[in-house]
């Protein structure tokens, strides 16, 4: 930082004198599997985002509490019977229909009980439709909204607003299910309060109705018309603030966090599959990774081969067994947004950063900066630091970026 009217140095800062010589900087991985501290601040971050459209702060007025709102759960169809640990009215668990009693740590939950007859082609394939299937539900959802209200599509956001924000979460069996908070607004957004017929059970009405009709076809497969929709099951439950949780309801804070934990887990948490992508298919010889999980990349792998799928990129997304979705989404007028979120925190860090003394004002000073590229990953020194430190495995668990 020089003075631009003395020319004097006022701060001076040589990464060749750092550790390692070089200047480290975040990676920005959202994935705990890749960056455990890149993706602990976007879960932080999403934490922040959800709360706010929830009980109000970050520039959204605390009015917000009082729209009605839902925690809803969108599950995947099934594609063939797979291991579980199935539980009674009671909470306790039951046998599987394998005729075990499955731990959580098995290995085995997730995966088929006959994989010469489990539907891959078509558990693949409802990945890749996934987040078309998503859009075309909320599309539903307001229309159902506005017929329960009786008012006319058209006019529909000019009375209330449908907000959303969402997370995609992996189920053991590698299909993906999305965990949404769906609020009912003012014509405004967030600031304003619906009309009094915007009640929770109208919203869950019309989030039954709109899930149930809601559905997306999909090319031709083996001379046979795809369709995709969303399972049977559907949880939506709603959300009360912590003065009125009676035990029965979920609270602001649980849904939150809830949402958050899945930001920053692919399928490589649930499914075992892998966490980048793959260039080749003959480089799975060389992860520990599930045979169930494998398979699904295989089959992502060959469809990805076939015109009639270009589009959907799968061999692309393999390694995410077809879905290419945002992990977590929301509508505009939800909150605020993670850019503002990374705002403030850069204003408050250059704020601590400033020196207390009273110097040269900013307009008269220049920034003079060389920076140069130097990689993605740790320093040769810290590389070799790290191996030392942790030993190496076969698929790798450790951050390569800082």
């Amino acid at each position: 930082m020089v003075d631009s009217a003395t020319g004097l140095i006022l701060r001076h800062l040589d990464s060749a004198e750092m550790p390692a010589g070089c200047l480290l900087v975040r990676c920005g991985n959202r994935r705990a599997t890749r960056c455990a501290s890149c993706a602990e601040v976007y879960r932080q971050d999403t934490f922040q985002l959800i709360t706010a459209g929830l009980r109000g702060g970050k520039t959204v007025p605390e009015t917000v509490g009082r729209h009605p709102r839902v925690f809803a759960t969108f599950t995947a169809p099934s594609f063939g019977p797979v291991h579980n640990r199935p539980t009674g009215p009671s909470g306790s668990t039951r046998q599987c229909r394998c005729g075990q009693n499955h731990t959580e740590d098995d290995a085995a939950l997730g995966s088929p009980l006959s994989p010469e007859r489990y539907d891959y082609q078509g558990a693949v394939l409802w990945n890749a439709h996934a987040p078309t299937l998503w859009s075309r539900f909320m599309l539903n959802l307001r229309r159902e909204v506005a017929r329960l209200a009786g008012v006319a599509q058209r006019k529909l956001s000019t009375v209330v607003k449908v907000s959303y924000a969402k997370v995609a979460e992996y189920q053991r069996r590698g299909l993906v299910h999305f965990h949404a908070v769906i609020r009912l607004d003012g014509p405004s957004g967030n600031t304003g309060l619906p009309p009094a017929w915007a009640t929770t059970d109208l919203l869950t009405d019309a989030i039954r109705a709109a899930a149930a009709r809601t559905t997306v076809t999909g090319p031709e497969l083996d001379g046979q018309e795809t369709t995709f929709a969303f399972g049977s099951q559907l949880d939506i439950r709603p959300i009360r603030t912590a003065d009125f949780d009676n035990g029965g309801q979920i609270t602001e804070r649980a849904v939150a966090a809830y949402i958050a934990k899945y930001a920053t887990k692919g399928a490589e948490g649930a499914a075992g599959t892998l966490d980048r992508r793959l260039k080749l298919i003959g480089e799975l010889a060389q992860w520990d990774i599930p045979v169930h999980a494998e398979q699904m990349i295989r089959t992502a792998w060959e469809l990805g081969a076939r015109p009639e799928f270009a589009d959907l990129k799968l061999r692309a997304w393999a390694h995410m067994l077809g879905f290419r979705g945002h992990f977590s989404t929301k509508t505009r007028t939800y909150s605020t947004t993670l850019a503002e979120l990374r705002q403030a925190r850069a204003d408050w860090q250059r704020a601590q950063a400033t020196p207390s003394t009273a110097g040269p004002d900013e307009t008269s000073t220049l920034v003079l900066s060389h920076w140069a590229f130097s990689g993605i990953g740790l320093t040769p020194e810290l590389a070799r630091l790290a191996t030392a430190v942790v030993p190496p495995t076969k698929r790798p668990g450790v951050a390569s970026g800082a």
